[in-house]
């Protein structure tokens, strides 16, 4: 297809010679050179449009497009907001408007832009994932839940959305909230490891043990060199008292994560639970010859 676009562009370069004054040969003109990374002429073909037809929107989103496309985020906006004056209802220039703000690090118009968008297409997930760009920004913490759950709601079938709404309630440190969509999210995606993980790591730390220990053997098997959820599933076998398995877990995840202090302290632990005395000793002394695990004071994520 993109083959194409080359003898496209020459051809409509040729149309643009014939008629000069036609907005949309210069308009399809922008579109090709814009796709073909020719900036100079898509800016130049775009420019001539709205010479031509000083109201024909389509061309300053693309003279916009082009100054994006570049990084140039300020010089994008006044053609988006002259695009918006034309097309008052087109919640995309909206959106691009909240990108090229947030770019800019003016936060407070980026959520203001990103909330037209969502005013004007609220059923586009798209436009929520920006507010909840924008907000979180800001550090708008509820705000930033709020829209990421209501891109939830848009897309119920996208495991990626739903999951990202638990992920946002374990850094919320609110586990018992991020169950339900992470269940929903599990059974849309039984292969992602880490939907798995992040379900089993929720349901054991909030005492359901068995179900917890399920879905954390599962994003086991699926991803096995994934250090972090051998050492959550070790600490869900010391929680329900199965030493075995809980030091399997801990040397696992010690073969994966060598140089981290917590999992050779639960592996000490273990070891002296089922009498391996001197193997307690040597992990304990490994522990202490690693620098501290940093406090935070938000859930730990598997």
């Amino acid at each position: 297809m993109t083959d194409n676009f080359p003898q496209a562009l020459y051809l409509n370069r040729k149309l643009t010679q014939r008629y000069p004054r036609s907005v949309g040969a210069q308009y399809l003109r922008g579109v090709l050179a814009w796709t073909m990374r020719r900036y100079g002429e898509a800016s130049s073909s775009f420019r001539a449009a709205t010479n031509i037809q000083p109201r024909f929107a389509p061309a300053h989103f693309g003279l916009a497009a082009v100054e994006g496309e570049q990084g140039h985020f300020a010089a994008a906006i006044p053609h988006l907001q002259r695009v918006v004056e034309l097309e008052p209802e087109f919640y995309f220039a909206y959106f691009a408007l909240s990108d090229c703000a947030w770019h800019l690090g003016r936060k407070e118009q980026s959520v203001q832009y990103a909330k037209k968008a969502t005013t004007l297409a609220p059923s586009v997930v798209d436009t929520w994932i920006e507010l909840a760009r924008a907000e979180k920004s800001l550090g708008h913490t509820e705000a930033t839940l709020d829209a990421i759950s209501k891109a939830a709601e848009v897309a119920p079938d996208s495991a990626s959305m739903l999951a990202v709404v638990g992920y946002s309630y374990i850094d919320l440190n609110r586990l018992p909230e991020a169950i339900a969509p992470l269940q929903r999210a599990a059974r849309l995606a039984p292969r992602d490891y880490l939907i798995q993980s992040q379900l089993g790591y929720c349901l054991a730390t909030t005492g359901q043990l068995d179900a917890g220990i399920s879905y954390l053997r599962r994003g086991a098997s699926l991803a096995p060199n994934y250090g972090p959820v051998w050492e959550h599933l070790g600490l869900a076998y010391q929680k329900k008292g199965n030493h075995r398995d809980a030091v399997k877990a801990f040397e696992r995840a010690t073969q994966l994560a060598p140089n981290r202090r917590l999992p050779w302290q639960h592996l000490s632990e273990e070891y002296r639970a089922v009498g391996r005395l001197q193997d307690a000793e040597r992990a304990a002394a490994r522990a202490q010859s690693l620098p501290a695990a940093k406090r935070n004071a938000g859930a730990k994520r598997v």
